[in-house]
């Protein structure tokens, strides 16, 4: 049975809800679905599931009317499995499209309308169901909910036309065929065929387009061969000359039999009581870059814009006139046929800057489901459009939902009585200690106590490491040594916090992949002992792909392995090495799509100043020249 059927403006205005079915929905389904699939630009699947609080879980379907800017909404509980709700998704958005006016916010008149609609659909749903249970073939869908409901003439003559034609010639086998193929294009839902048409474009390109970079090029060595003799005397002088210096050898290290210090340590120079020499950093000697805007440079952006354009083939390009035309009087209405070829272009552009394959289709099948069936304004180019409706989709991904201001948190929590506790998590090498010495780093500024955790007991060197970034930033650290249980050391450093009045706790983890399930066990148990306030995932940001299946996999790990029922996730992200990737930004926008946590700092040096907020438009701009 249904739910709920709501139909709402993209501006958030409900126009109209089926008051028959009266149904209270359990927690926020309709908020939940805008919130995962509306604004994170995921409206081109298929539907989306909600888990309410108890045990009532939803499927929700919907559909758009783009050119009126309309949301249709269908909510009924998962384990029903309507088959009519796309069919009377489909006619709920004909028959309300007919009576829609702007200035209207009240359509009393539709109820009866949609009660029709309703019983028809359930009607042809069980007809379905006994014609497969018989074997038969279904009828086409919507085919007879159009003759019932249309309200012009000429839906209703062309419905009596087909009947006729069917019963009277004969053609039992052509109609089936035809019956057929309109019901498999009736149920193919949200973007099939631009996927394959996708998939087909992305072959023949590969076939067309020039040899890769590494295919052997018999050319050259033909060229090699002319010039023998050059290139043996070239191969001689070259070997004359690395022959000239000599290779250092390294010393063997000598080792006392009988150690008479307490402790070996050959890492850092030291004093004559075998002290650690540390250099000692002052929060004042640097500003750090966390309070500007400026991260990525969007410089010869008209150079590249005209290289690109006269690299397309002579095929591809048309005529002012020719465009100015189609933009004038070509189609009104925006069809999927006429997108595919802009969005295509928008796929290779974003995954070129090194964003993941699945989300570049997806986010390019989103635009296609907000931008097919609107009507193109004058003087426009499809092009544009699709450019520009890609553009306020990668706003809204990386603008972050919800205002996650550190500072403002940790003055919070000191008004409560206890400090401000942040988890670096992530694989390995990525950076943890030394980014976490960073935030250290600019939390001082602040005039905020830091304490550092260092619950890395599984790495050998981490509390070395860790403990150097402490006594160069002069802050206290809370260490119990390895092979210890990071959980109960996170418990501890944040009981001492507590004791030595210190704002904000660091806790740094061991570096893990994503299937190493014992250490995904005890990250786990480390988040879900001591509840942190801020988990913070540490990615690289010259990943692409791999991206993806880091995140999607933390945070399963952590779904799957939490003791309590809201499980607690990811909440933030930490790119490092963003200096390193010139404008191969497509990892930020990976991460964020897949997992909804804002990038909140970006490394990019060695440096304790060498820490940045995310720049949202000019990633953007980066992304799209």
């Amino acid at each position: 049975m249904l739910e709920q059927l709501l139909i709402f403006t993209r501006g958030g205005l409900i126009l109209w809800t089926c008051k028959e079915l009266g149904n209270a929905l359990k927690g926020s389904p309709i908020d939940a679905l805008i919130r995962s699939c509306l604004l994170e630009e995921r409206s081109a699947d298929s539907s989306f599931n909600y888990d309410a609080p108890g045990a009532s879980a939803y499927t929700l379907k919907w559909t758009f009317h783009n050119d009126l800017g309309l949301v249709f909404v269908a909510v009924y509980q998962r384990i029903l499995h309507l088959l009519y709700v796309d069919e009377l998704l489909s006619a709920v958005r004909r028959e309300f499209s007919q009576i829609y006016d702007p200035k209207r916010t009240s359509y009393n008149e539709f109820d009866e309308i949609f009660r029709q609609l309703l019983k028809e659909a359930e009607v042809r749903a069980e007809e379905m169901r006994k014609l497969k249970q018989a074997g038969k073939a279904p009828p086409a869908l919507g085919k007879k909910l159009g003759q019932a409901s249309g309200h012009n003439a000429g839906q209703q003559s062309g419905g009596k036309q087909r009947g006729s034609s069917h019963s009277g010639s004969g053609k039992d086998d052509d109609d089936d065929d035809s019956e057929k193929r309109s019901w498999l294009a009736a149920n193919s839902s949200n973007g099939h065929a631009i996927k394959e048409s996708h998939a087909l474009g992305a072959v023949k390109g590969k076939e067309n387009g020039p040899p890769s970079s590494g295919a052997f090029d018999v050319s050259k060595l033909q060229k090699l061969r002319a010039k023998g003799g050059k290139k043996s005397n070239a191969s001689a002088a070259s070997k004359d000359l690395k022959k000239e210096p000599k290779k250092i050898v390294k010393k063997n290290r000598v080792w006392d039999d009988s150690p008479s210090k307490a402790k070996l340590d050959f890492t850092d120079p030291g004093d004559e009581r075998g002290n650690e020499i540390v250099e000692i950093v002052s929060a004042e000697q640097g500003e750090s870059m966390m309070d500007r805007e400026d991260i990525v440079s969007s410089e010869s952006e008209d150079e590249e814009d005209e290289e690109m354009e006269s690299e397309k083939p002579n095929a591809q390009k048309k005529g002012w006139f020719s465009s100015m035309f189609q933009s004038i009087s070509g189609n009104a209405v925006l069809e999927r046929s006429d997108l595919q070829p802009a969005l295509k272009a928008l796929k290779d552009r974003l995954m070129t800057k090194n964003v993941a394959e699945e989300i570049a289709e997806k986010l390019c099948e989103s635009v296609s489901a907000s931008l097919e069936g609107k009507k193109m304004g004058s003087f426009t180019r499809v092009s544009s459009t699709v450019q520009a409706a890609m553009e306020e989709a990668l706003l809204r991904i990386l603008t972050p939902k919800r205002s996650v201001d550190i500072l403002r948190d940790v003055h919070a929590a000191k008004e409560q009585g206890k400090p401000y506790v942040i988890v670096f998590v992530g694989v390995n090498g990525v950076g943890k200690s030394t980014n976490l010495a960073k935030v250290a780093y600019w939390l001082l500024q602040h005039k905020i106590n830091v304490m550092l955790a260092a619950c890395d007991t599984f790495r050998s060197g981490a509390v070395e490491q860790l403990r150097t970034h402490a006594r160069r930033l002069q802050i206290p650290i809370f260490e119990k040594g390895y092979e210890k249980d990071p959980a109960i050391v996170a418990k501890e450093a944040i009981q001492e916090a507590s004791r030595n009045n210190s704002d904000v706790v660091l806790v740094d983890t061991a570096g893990r992949m994503q299937d190493n399930e014992p250490l995904m066990r005890a990250l786990s148990k480390l988040i879900n002992l001591n509840s942190p306030d801020l988990v913070l995932f540490v990615g690289e940001a010259l990943v692409g792909n791999d991206a993806v299946d880091q995140l999607l996999k933390f945070n399963q790990k952590l779904a799957d392995l939490s003791t309590s029922s809201n499980a607690r996730l990811i909440d933030g992200i930490l790119l490092t090495k963003f200096d390193t990737i010139d404008d191969k930004v497509g990892a930020a926008l990976s991460m964020v799509y897949i997992s909804g946590a804002p990038v909140m700092f970006v490394g990019c040096g060695q440096s304790y100043t060498d820490l940045k907020k995310l720049n949202v438009k000019s990633i953007v701009k980066t992304l799209m020249k």
